[in-house]
């Protein structure tokens, strides 16, 4: 079992990943909005595939008409009952051209309800400008990066505001891709990192549970086998000493991976987006596209009663 990796042999980090993680972390809500807005899920719907359907669809649709098994190993974290629900189903009523399109097209509709004029302002297409090149910088190294390389291969939109939003797509799906790395290392499987991640107390396990589509007996049965490695511990599991030391290893692990896409633009350039990103993403969250009640919830009774 792995728990904390000895990396003496690794060479520096070409960038401090801390100020990676702060540049993507600060531009993050500009990509994240498309799993929670209206827009999205009623261009879904109106190409057939409604919520939770939608969801897996617009992620995947980057893939091809992938069915249940890419989708599994590429998001890590979701039941495969669930997945496999709604794909390749999904594929009998659309295409992953047009889910691509109405995905983009909801993005420019979210991002123009919460910014406003803004969206063709100076300080857009500057952003626009930074963090295209680190996602292209990020193409050069696609190797293991399965969902990156699927986003990496798509056209480019336009309009600066799209171009951001694919672009912090991309570095996202490059920084996941790298994060599902460092979970495989630590020998967790995907429901074991969502419990780990319940138990540092970021997240509620409702939350975690309802979004993921795993059933009560199916977590009770991953808190079982953390406790028995003895990374977590008490009645309301948390994270042991033991367990903390893993998950602060991944976290830097993730950082770490992540770096290649930034350093073409350096501190500074990582400085400069945070700066220019952080007001539009207080905009996004303060016009509530990040409202966690519209989270899509899988249908979690229908999933537990084929697992359970």
């Amino acid at each position: 079992m792995t728990d904390v990796a000895d990396s003496r042999w690794q060479e520096p980090a070409a960038l401090d990943p801390a100020v990676v993680r702060r540049a993507w972390r600060v531009a993050e809500p500009l990509h994240a909005m498309i799993y929670f807005v209206p827009e999205a899920h009623e261009r879904y719907a109106a190409l057939g595939v409604p919520e939770p359907a939608g969801y897996f669809a617009s992620r995947a649709a980057a893939l091809g008409p992938v069915g249940p098994g890419p989708v599994v190993a590429s998001f890590f974290n979701f039941n495969p009952d669930l997945v496999a629900r709604v794909l390749p189903a999904a594929w009998e009523r659309t295409t992953p051209a047009a889910v691509l399109a109405a995905r983009l097209e909801a993005a420019d509709a979210a991002l123009t309800r919460a910014l406003g004029d803004a969206v063709h302002g100076p300080e857009m297409v500057e952003a626009a400008e930074l963090l295209r090149r680190a996602a292209e910088s990020a193409a050069a190294h696609p190797e293991g990066r399965p969902l990156f390389a699927a986003h990496a291969a798509l056209p480019w939109p336009d309009q600066p505001h799209l171009i951001l939003w694919q672009a912090q797509t991309m570095v996202r799906e490059f920084r996941g891709d790298g994060h599902v790395a460092a979970l495989v290392l630590a020998e967790l499987t995907g429901l074991e990192a969502l419990v780990l991640h319940a138990a540092s107390g970021e997240v509620p396990v409702r939350f975690l549970r309802r979004t993921r589509g795993w059933s009560s007996a199916q977590w009770a049965d991953a808190v079982e086998r953390l406790r028995g490695r003895g990374l977590i511990e008490g009645d309301e599991p948390r994270l042991s000493d033991r367990g903390r030391a893993q998950r602060a290893w991944i976290e830097a692990a993730t950082d770490r991976l992540a770096t290649s896409a930034y350093t073409v633009l350096g501190a500074d350039g990582c400085a400069r987006l945070a700066e220019l990103t952080r007001p539009m993403s207080r905009a996004v969250v303060d016009a509530g596209l990040l409202d966690v009640d519209n989270a899509v919830p899988p249908r979690a009774d229908r999933v537990a009663s084929r697992s359970t």
